[in-house]
Formats: C-alpha cells, structure tokens, sequence
C-alpha cells in the first residue's frame, strides 16, 4: 500500500469538492484525488509536493487519496470506517473541517457545523455524531508541545483539561484564556469542562 508521495506536481485538475492531481515520483506519474481547499495550497504545477495518502481499495479501482498531513489521512480513515461515509463525503467533510476543527465539533455535538458540509443533511450528522464521537482521539492532530508544557505545569482537573486540548491540536494560549473563562466551573468533571472548553474554541477555527 502507498502511503505517501514525494515528487513533482505535474497535473491538476480543480473541482467543487474535490481535485485530481497527478506526482511525478522517479518518472511515475500517481494519480491521486485530493480535497479542494488542499488544491489551493500545492503552488502550481511543476512544484514539489508531499502528500500523505490513503490507498482505497473496492472491486475493480485502485484510488489514492492525498493529504498535507497524516493526521488529515487518518481522520479521513475513521470516517470511512463510519456508516454510510464514502470516500468522496470524508473528503468533503475534511475540506470544511481540518482534524482539530472536526474533533472540537463532535467533541461540541454541534450539528450544524457538520450541515454546512455539501452532502451531509441533519440525519447523516446526528449518526456521524454518535459514531465519531467513540473515535474521537483518532481525528485530532498531534499535541502540540507548548500546550503540553502548560498541561503539566497545571495539576488536578484543569492540567486534564489542557492535556486533551493539546491532544486536539489547540496551541498554549488558547488552552490558558479558555481554562481561565472556566474557572468558575471548578466542581465540573473533566469531560463536561472539555466540553465546554471546545464550545469555546469551536467559532475561532
């Protein structure tokens, strides 16, 4: 299975949700089908590129799928592995919501968030909901390591809080000004101020 591509841009074609583009790795052109704000980001053709990519495998089709990063890949594979999410609407759904921005609106239950994907009604987010939200450490990104300073310079309930923050990408300073706003909630456990915390953070990303 491929699971990342380096080589030369030589081809892309743009597309409402999705994009193609074809890599020249050693005089081998890949062809891989990526999402559309991702297009935007490659620089024109005939520049380097570095994808993270998702071999699909169905009867009859071989298809890749590119990524900026693997965090992006393996949030793309948790929602396939969600009912009724094909590969197209996972692509769909991380052109509008990069990993961070998908974990903090499950993490949030915010429906319409996820409506505002083209193909995604409130039925398909309600189920996407409930299944994402078992998976919920697969679609955020790495820690980010000044976050994780802050985590562990905090103790008892908040230094939890700031550590699943971190877990889902947010940067040192938004950890500090969200705990700070919830202070008040010192009684609250560690998943209903998680909760909070991302309702918070969710409008800013």
């Amino acid at each position: 299975m491929i699971g990342s591509l380096r080589g030369r841009l030589v081809e892309l074609e743009a597309g409402e949700q999705t994009a193609e583009c074809v890599v020249d790795v050693q005089g081998v052109g890949y062809r891989v089908t990526i999402g559309s704000q991702l297009a935007g980001e490659l620089g024109p053709v005939g520049s380097e590129v570095h994808l993270a990519v998702h071999t699909h495998v169905r009867e009859g089709a071989i298809t890749l799928y590119g990524f900026s990063h693997p965090a992006e890949r393996r949030a793309f594979e948790t929602l396939i592995a969600a009912h009724g999410v094909g590969p197209a609407l996972a692509v769909a759904i991380l052109s509008v919501h990069r990993p961070a921005q998908l974990a903090a609106v499950v993490a949030a239950e915010d429906l319409d968030a996820l409506c505002r994907v083209p193909g995604v009604g409130r039925k398909t987010a309600q189920r996407l909901l409930v299944e994402l939200s078992a998976r919920l450490d697969q679609l955020g990104g790495a820690p980010a390591a000044p976050a994780g300073r802050l985590a562990a310079a905090l103790s008892g309930t908040r230094g939890e809080v700031a550590e699943v923050l971190a877990a889902l990408g947010y940067g040192r300073d938004e950890v500090r000004e969200v705990l700070a706003q919830l202070e008040a909630e010192a009684d609250a456990g560690v998943e209903e101020l998680v909760r909070e915390a991302l309702r918070a953070l969710a409008p800013r990303r």
